[in-house]
Parts: C-alpha cells; sequence; structure tokens
C-alpha cells in the first residue's frame, strides 16, 4: 500500500521550492547588481578551487555542482573563454580531459564572495538564529539523505573557502 504525503508534507514541500527559487533570484539579482556573473560561475570556480590540485574532470564538476551536463558544458565554455578556467588533456586518458581554474579565476571567485557573502546573510543569515540554521541543516540533510545521498560537509570558516550553495 503506498502512502500518501499528509497536508502538512506537502505543505512543506511547496514552501522549500518557492523559497528556495526565491532565494536564488534575489541571490542571482544582489550578483548582477554587483557587477558579477551569475552563481553557478562562482559555484564551478569554488569547486574548482577545491579540488585538491585546482581541478576537475567535466563530470565530477557536474556531480560536485548537480547541474544538468548541457549546462556544465555551456558553462565550462564560458569560465574558459573569459580565462577563468583552462582544459588539459588527461595524461594518461588521451581522452579524457580535466578543466582548471586559473589564477583569474581565483581572483574572481574571491571577489564575488564579497557580494555572495552579504546576500547570505541578506536572505538568510539575518531571519534564523545560528541555533535556527543548524536546525534546519540537519532537517535538510535528513531529506538529502532520505534521496540517497550523502550528508553534506560541514560548511568550514566561510571567510577561507565559502559554502557553494
Amino acid at each position: 500500500m503506498k502512502r500518501k504525503p499528509s497536508t502538512e508534507a506537502t505543505s512543506a514541500w511547496i514552501r522549500l521550492m518557492r523559497v528556495q527559487s526565491r532565494v536564488l533570484d534575489c541571490v542571482e539579482q544582489d550578483l548582477k547588481k554587483a557587477g558579477f556573473p551569475p552563481l553557478a560561475w562562482y559555484d564551478a570556480l569554488l569547486e574548482l578551487s577545491r579540488a585538491p590540485s585546482g581541478e576537475l574532470r567535466p563530470v565530477e564538476l557536474e556531480r560536485q555542482m548537480l547541474i544538468p551536463q548541457y549546462s556544465t558544458s555551456r558553462l565550462i565554455d564560458r569560465l574558459v573563454d573569459e580565462g577563468l578556467a583552462s582544459r588539459r588533456e588527461c595524461k594518461i586518458d588521451k581522452r579524457g580531459q580535466f578543466v582548471e581554474i586559473t589564477e583569474a579565476g581565483r581572483e574572481l571567485q574571491k571577489r564575488m564572495w564579497g557580494a555572495y557573502s552579504a546576500a547570505i546573510e541578506k536572505y538568510v543569515g539575518s531571519k534564523l538564529s545560528d541555533a535556527d540554521a543548524v536546525k534546519l541543516s540537519g532537517l535538510l540533510d535528513r531529506l538529502g539523505c532520505a534521496c540517497g545521498e550523502m550528508k553534506l560537509p560541514p560548511v568550514v570558516n566561510v571567510n577561507e573557502t565559502s559554502p557553494s550553495r
């Protein structure tokens, strides 16, 4: 017998989707007003900068960012065109390639963090106490685990590496 979601669970789902969309839209607008590219650029640059050697295979970058492959390919093209990342052939597997962050990419990611962190504070931090933020993170972790995903690592000092999402 399949159980239907309760009214409360359905309401929570609708709110989660609406809030996520609205907050992301607001963050994107704040980045745009500050003269920066879209949040996906920051996210990709952050994930590349976090990689041990500053490089990832495109499929690894896609997995880290959780965006569709076609979007990843176009995003990588844009980052390379702007000199923020470079492609290099895998020495072992000549068919494979790596995407590596450049110094210009590292600099842009650091500059974007100022506007991004202000937006996080404006739309999330100022609305939740630290205790509420911890509680919300725990609830979201439970939802992620229910979908077969591993628990996200805790966010480290945000001024050093900053969160990606």
